[in-house]
């Protein structure tokens, strides 16, 4: 993956080279092999509240509950 200046810049492209949508965990997951691979769940959540909060990802349910975040087409079909 290109050098990211950012946490959070290495978990979006993380996000979106998985292509899929994500759980807090999955993106826990995700970030083994960054460059901050000690960052741990309550500071993957904030990234991604976060990354929501910039309009980079829209925040769901999945069927048991738990927050899932899509990514945001740009090409106006979602990501399921």
């Amino acid at each position: 993956m290109a050098d990211l200046t950012t946490r959070r810049q290495y978990l979006y492209a993380a996000v979106r080279e998985h292509g899929r949508p994500v759980t807090t965990g999955l993106a826990e997951q995700l970030m083994t092999d960054s460059p901050w691979p000690t960052a741990k769940r309550n500071t993957t959540r904030k990234d991604l509240r976060a990354l929501a909060g910039r309009g980079l990802l829209i925040v769901g349910q999945d069927p048991d509950g738990r927050h899932v975040y899509h990514l945001i087409s740009t090409t106006g079909e979602d990501s399921k």
